[in-house]
Formats: C-alpha cells, structure tokens, sequence
C-alpha cells in the first residue's frame, strides 16, 4: 500500500498533476466533440475544462514558493499512459465512441477523487486534511456531471431510433452486396 501523503509539497504536486492533465484532457474532448457536431459533449467538455484550469491555477498560487518533488509524468494520464508501443491519443480519438470517451473521463474522474479521499483518510496533518477533502468534494462534482453526460450518450454510440425511422438500420448494410451485385448468387 501507498505511503500516506506526509507533507503538502506532496499533496501539491499530485493534486497539480491530477488538475493538470484533467484540463488538458478536457480541452481535447471539447475540440474532438465539437469536430463532430456534438455541441452538448463539447459544453460539458469545455465548461469542465475551465474549472480545471482554474483550479490548476489556484493550486499554483497556493503552491507558490514550495519546493514541489517531481512525479512520474505519466502517473495520471487518461491516455498514452504505458509503454511506447501502446496505442497513441490519435488512435483513441479516431476509434473511441462519445461513449467510450465519457467512460476514459469518468474513470480518471473516480480515480481522482478515490485518491483525495485516500489522503484525506490517512493523512495525520490538518492542512492536507482539509485541502483533501475540498478536493474529493470537487472530484464528487465531476463524476456526477460526467456520469450525467453518459445517460444522454447511448451505449454503442447509434442512434438507432433515427436510423431506423429513415429507413436505415443494420439489415441495410447486411447483404447489400449480394443487392448491389448483378447476376446469380456466387457458388461456394
């Protein structure tokens, strides 16, 4: 198990960290949502991104003149985390439904929170205490935004509704070849 937090350079650090990548990730889910025409995703993703850097921020200023020990810097990425043959960000933004998206915030989201909670639990110093608990309160806000934003985005990402009430569905694309091909039915 972790050691737990004993100083608040260390506390800052990890909390620069989690905010950090947290507003960084949200930006690209704003520019990729709203690529895509997903304007509700692409709000949710920048009004998110906002408060991330503006708590980055104040963390910075708290900080100020600390000495902060320096992390792994990939410790709290949502994604190119891992070895360099791992799958890139570009990859995951080309493949990754909205949904499957949501699910890569909404994990870092628990986890981040899941962490402050940890602090605020195991820490003996009254300072870190405090800041730990605003934190996982914060955090708590997020992943009930993001879990919101998954109600409105369905599980596979198609809404079928509308494809089937113009006349599309997976029954078109299935054996639209045999249709289109002239000709009798190739032999096996």
């Amino acid at each position: 198990m972790l050691e737990p937090i004993g100083s608040v350079e260390e506390f800052y650090a990890h909390a620069l960290a989690i905010e950090g990548e947290a507003a960084r990730c949200w930006r690209r889910y704003q520019e990729h949502f709203a690529d895509r025409g997903e304007e509700v995703l692409a709000g949710l993703s920048g009004n998110l991104a906002r408060f991330e850097e503006e708590h980055h921020q104040l963390l910075l200023e708290r900080a100020g003149r600390l000495t902060l020990p320096e992390l792994p810097p990939d410790r709290y990425r949502w994604l190119e985390a891992g070895p360099p043959e791992s799958a890139d960000c570009e990859v995951v933004f080309r493949l990754a439904t909205p949904r499957e998206l949501l699910e890569i915030a909404l994990k870092a989201e628990r986890g981040a929170k899941r962490f402050f909670e940890w602090v605020a639990g195991t820490t003996a110093n009254g300072e870190i205490h405090e800041l730990a608990e605003e934190m996982a309160r914060e955090e708590a806000e997020h992943v009930q935004w993001v879990t919101r934003a998954m109600e409105y985005v369905r599980a596979d990402g198609v809404d079928w509704d509308s494809l089937l009430a113009a006349g599309g569905g997976p029954g078109l694309a299935l054996g639209g070849e045999r249709r289109l091909r002239k000709g009798p039915p190739p032999s096996k």
